[in-house]
């Protein structure tokens, strides 16, 4: 035999006795080798899809001061003699 699986035990662990770590669990039934690699196609493409899509999507580094909720927020109006002197309405 020869590539990973030469190096693999009885127990399919590792000849250097680490553990693989599995991505995928399967917790209920018994699927059929094709149907896992069939699931595992469909993720990975979903996976490389969100990838691509996070690499084209812009990033800013702050929201743009247009966008910003205070600044559409006037100061209150303060009551009292002479306020209304300016008004020329």
């Amino acid at each position: 035999m020869s590539g990973r699986h030469a190096a693999e035990g009885v127990d399919g662990v590792d000849a250097g006795n680490e553990p693989e770590q599995s991505l995928l669990r399967v917790v209920g039934g018994a699927p059929t080798p094709e149907e896992l690699a069939a699931v595992t196609a469909v993720l990975a493409a979903l996976e490389a899809e969100a990838a691509a899509a996070r690499a084209t999507t812009p990033r800013s580094s702050a929201p743009s001061g247009w966008s910003s909720r205070a600044a559409r927020l006037r100061a209150p109006l303060a009551s009292g003699p002479g306020r209304w002197r300016s008004f020329s309405g």
